[in-house]
């Protein structure tokens, strides 16, 4: 529980953050993080690594991590504060699942941009148009508009943020060591999903460099793809886990046989343009393991 003096320090701290925006002193290399969670709060470390001068803010949804936020050296504020000054770089992490209007919310994010850095927001692979475990890179159709109400917030979302100049970076399944497909599953023991559903991965920590290196190119109007160039099956996710020894539960299996196969994403254009490659080059490297 905080003590009235350290919620007092928090909110003064935010306050003087949102008082350096609103006196005009937001610099060039300040960052806006709508949706500052797992992968939002790496993004700002690497940001911070690369501008060591800057501020960076957060904007949440509720007050419920403002104390951990500030902790890291965060601004925040919340959703539907208005923020007096507009930023250079927005970074739009926030999933779906939070709110009934998801295209609004990207809009009223891209309002906060001054247009002159970057704005990026982080999409799924989701819209491909791929469930045959076939290939499927940058170019790739996508899902037509009206076949599914997932893949239609996500694009209308992205269409937001073209229409701003701003880019779309569509990320395959975001993962660390308890984080996860893998964290998942094993959690369940059993899953009622087919085994050799192809999905595609990519670490925590390179889906927030390759937004960082977005963000520094001052692109406009683009969409790019992270994964790791691995596909794997779902039962090769989970035999590698086994290999690797480093989880204490076990993993029963996958018991489906009738659900939609994935798809194998490369992203080989995505990386040469921007001049990335991942610290993770593979699931299996990230275990310590062989394929």
């Amino acid at each position: 529980m905080a003590t009235p003096s350290q919620v007092n320090a928090s909110s003064t701290i935010a306050n003087e953050g949102l008082e350096a925006a609103a006196s005009g002193l937001v610099e060039q290399n300040d960052l806006l993080i709508v949706g500052p969670g797992v992968l939002g709060r790496i993004v700002a470390e690497k940001w911070r690594e690369e501008h060591p001068v800057c501020q960076v803010f957060g904007q949440t949804v509720t007050t419920d991590h403002h104390d951990e936020l500030i902790k890291m050296g965060i601004n925040p504020s919340l959703k539907g504060t208005t923020e007096a000054h507009r930023f250079p770089n927005v970074i739009f992490c926030a999933p779906p699942s939070r709110t009934s209007d998801y295209p609004g919310d990207v809009r009223l994010a891209a309002l906060n941009w001054n247009g002159e850095g970057s704005f990026v927001f982080t999409s799924s692979s989701a819209p491909y148009d791929c469930n045959d475990n076939g290939q499927c890179d940058e170019d790739t159709p996508v899902v037509p508009i009206g076949r599914s109400p997932r893949t239609d917030v996500l694009l209308k979302a992205e269409k937001v943020v073209l229409e701003y100049g701003g880019c779309v970076l569509r990320l395959a399944g975001l993962y660390k060591a308890d984080r996860g497909a893998h964290a998942y599953w094993l959690g369940k023991g059993t899953v009622e999903a087919r085994p050799d559903h192809i999905l595609n991965l990519i670490h925590y920590e390179d889906a927030a460099s390759l937004s960082v290196a977005i963000l520094k190119k001052k692109f406009r109007g683009r969409i790019f793809l992270g994964c790791d160039n691995h596909p794997l099956s779902r039962q090769e996710v989970m035999d590698l886990v086994t290999k690797s020894g480093k989880f204490s539960k076990k993993f029963e299996g996958f018991t489906g046989t009738s659900d939609p196969l994935g798809k194998r994403l490369n992203n080989s254009k995505t990386r040469e343009e921007i001049g990335w490659e991942p610290k993770y080059p593979s699931f299996a490297h990230f275990l310590g393991v062989s394929e």
